[in-house]
């Protein structure tokens, strides 16, 4: 049975991954991390992770590996020893066994691939815990920064469920690996978000909730299988920020924010809502940023 200090210790086990992931890494380094003896962390960190330990840090290396084999002018062999391989072939081994092509290839032509991602297990402990959990509201700072950003005539790459209303149907529902993916876009023109879309860009039988990322108008990449790429307007976009927050306090951080934008009167500065018109959206919850949701607006003509 997992305990609060069993989700902490794994925490400590993946920051110290992250932290020394083109270091070499030992199952000692992780337990002297965490407090707890080898065999134990090795079980807890996979009961947590789903991923024994050395898996994780393999997946998470070669997902970082692919990052810089994308947007860096490397060599496939210094990526490899960036990353603690000690070799040009094991490592081309290793990469095409996890993403299906080989690391020279995915360097020539990247296509979207599947990266590993992985929640945090304090956030994995959240999310099972949301329905019946009392989270502290982080008030030290309620002040909400709102600005209107104009968006170009985009393409939206989006990944659709069936009956999915937020985030946490559509994981149930889709999975949560869809985010790496959406990350291995080159061409995205902004982070991967989630969204609610509007009638008008839900066929038949999908859902209000979906994860996508925008890439240019004239994008002609490849779209990952079971993926749909449709065309987004030209808008106007009022995005909503909130304060930062302890990562712990997410779920108060975004159910103020929503209040908040509730509340919110657009036509007082001269625009209303407009829900038609482009999804509405949600970035990744960063508490270092605090929570941001943009939502469609059009601007009141004046004459």
């Amino acid at each position: 049975m997992q305990t609060i200090d069993h989700i902490d210790a794994v925490q400590r086990m993946q920051d110290y991954i992250e932290s020394n992931l083109s270091s070499p890494i030992t199952l000692y380094d992780l337990s002297r991390s965490a407090g707890y003896s080898p065999f134990h962390c090795a079980r807890i960190f996979k009961e947590t992770t789903g991923k024994a330990p050395f898996e994780y840090i393999r997946a998470l290396r070669l997902s970082h590996a692919a990052l810089q084999l994308r947007d860096e002018k490397k060599k496939v062999l210094d990526v490899a020893l960036d990353f603690v391989f000690d070799s040009h072939e094991g490592f081309t081994r290793a990469f095409s066994k996890e993403f299906g092509i080989t690391p020279y290839k995915y360097k020539k032509a990247p296509l979207p691939i599947y990266l590993f991602m992985p929640y945090s297990a304090r956030d994995r402990y959240l999310y099972y815990l949301r329905e019946g959990a009392s989270v502290e509201k982080n008030a030290v700072n309620n002040t909400v920064f709102v600005q209107v950003i104009e968006r170009p005539e985009r393409k939206l790459i989006l990944k659709r469920g069936i009956n999915a209303k937020d985030y946490f149907e559509y994981c149930e529902e889709v999975g949560c690996d869809i985010w790496g993916l959406l990350c291995s876009i080159k061409e995205a023109m902004y982070e991967p978000v989630g969204m609610w879309l509007p009638d008008a860009f839900r066929p038949p039988g999908t859902s209000l909730y979906a994860q996508g990322v925008e890439v240019p108008i004239d994008y002609s990449g490849v779209v990952p299988e079971g993926f749909d790429i449709i065309t987004l307007p030209t808008c106007k976009m009022m995005v909503f920020q909130g304060p930062p927050y302890e990562d712990e306090h997410f779920d108060a951080a975004i159910r103020d924010l929503s209040e908040t934008i509730k509340l919110y009167n657009p036509e007082l500065y001269g625009f209303r809502w407009a829900e038609d018109d482009a999804p509405r959206l949600q970035l990744e919850p960063q508490g270092y940023r605090g929570y941001i949701e943009a939502r469609p607006v059009r601007q009141i003509s004046t004459q």
